[in-house]
């Protein structure tokens, strides 16, 4: 997979001299900066432009679930917005209103905030991805900035990071010190998918290698399918998928798989329709869920978990597998039981962690940590 540059970053004033900034004129020196005083001056709609501003909003927030449906209690860590890979079903086309990717220069407010943040509730587990409004190593090769945030989970007692993504950019994440506390996802489909929908991502083989790769310098693993899709042959791709990941990784060494069947907000089909009018994705069999989005057919959903569910089952009966964003009766009829029978989802994904990453907060009264900066790449969390 190939990353190409931007023609022009543009730095919003006030973080001109940030950390971020200095790293990328070392990683692209060809390319030109301009630095403006206001975000109001940036030019409109231009993919080809990086932008970097600062965020002076909430940095973590919840993942953003409705109540008709479970939600597994994640946290989302914002460092920047929008994605190039242009994913035919991607959501961000119809909830962000800017083409090209925006990154936040204020990296030392955002890793002092949510140091603060895990210090404030020692007792509770945090379970935290940088993955939702962007991919979290798309840029990764120009910014750096896995080897500045790993390491800052280290030794945090209380938190566990994901890094989720579609690419195979985890050059950067070789020879940290990660102290068992990351997890690398990918989001997985079959090859025809991947082909079809997602033409711009890493291959379903790159990706996996990748996982490979990480699982070998010591780091945990999740894998996501979402969006399931029902397509040609999809029973025999999504089985191809998952022989790939048993045959390239200890399943030991997962913590979590998630499943999720295509879902999609009405608006988002003119979108698609008119940004990628070859897909056929919008024309199967939905119908309007509680949460407005469009969904399949109860059948088509419980049949495509119910067949994920036992593939799996078959590589590692014991490994954590779990509906996003699905009602309880869905999981009873797909899995067979409900998340509330083992204390709810948070508490599911939790008690994964605790298990496979050996993260525990009784660690916690031995060794709070409170007010430690562990070393970035630099010598500070701060430093590049």
């Amino acid at each position: 997979m190939r990353l190409s540059p931007p023609k022009k970053i543009i730095v919003e004033r006030n973080v001109a001299n940030s950390s971020l900034l200095e790293q990328l004129k070392k990683t692209l020196p060809q390319v030109p900066v301009e630095v403006l005083n206001h975000r109001k001056d940036f030019p409109k709609d231009d993919p080809d432009v990086l932008e970097i501003i600062s965020f002076k909003g909430r940095l973590l927030k919840s993942c953003p679930g409705t109540r008709h449906y479970l939600c597994c209690g994640y946290q989302i860590l914002h460092f920047g917005v929008q994605c190039t890979l242009n994913c035919t079903y991607c959501i961000l086309q119809a909830y962000l209103n800017q083409a090209g990717l925006r990154l936040f220069g204020n990296e030392e407010e955002i890793f002092s905030a949510l140091l603060e943040e895990l210090n404030r509730n020692p007792q509770t587990l945090y379970r935290i991805g940088t993955g939702e409004y962007t991919d979290s190593l798309l840029l990764d090769p120009w910014t750096r900035f896995s080897r500045r945030i790993v390491p800052l989970f280290a030794r945090r007692p209380n938190a566990v990071l994901e890094l989720k993504t579609k690419t195979n950019f985890v050059e950067n994440l070789q020879g940290l010190d990660h102290g068992g506390r990351t997890l690398v996802g990918w989001s997985l489909n079959t090859r025809s998918v991947q082909i079809s929908e997602e033409p711009r991502t890493a291959s379903i083989k790159q990706r996996i290698d990748a996982a490979q790769r990480v699982s070998g310098w010591g780091y945990f693993l999740s894998f996501h399918f979402d969006p399931l899709i029902e397509h040609k042959n999809w029973r025999q791709g999504y089985e191809e998928t998952l022989d790939r990941i048993f045959q390239a990784v200890d399943p030991g060494r997962i913590v979590w798989i998630s499943l999720g069947a295509f879902r999609f907000m009405p608006q988002l089909k003119p979108i698609v329709q008119r940004r990628h009018p070859r897909t056929r994705i919008l024309y199967g069999e939905f119908i309007r869920g509680l949460d407005q989005k469009m969904r399949y057919f109860r059948d088509i959903r419980v049949e495509l978990y119910s067949f994920m569910w036992e593939t799996i089952r078959k590589a590692d009966p014991q490994l954590c597998v779990y509906l996003c964003m699905e009602s309880e009766d869905i999981w009873r009829e797909a899995l067979g039981f409900s998340p509330e029978q083992r204390g709810g989802l948070p508490q599911m994904l939790d008690d994964a962690v605790k298990t496979k990453m050996s993260v525990g907060l009784q660690c916690i009264r031995s060794n709070p940590c409170q007010g430690e900066t562990p070393p970035g790449d630099g010598g500070s969390f701060g430093c590049v």
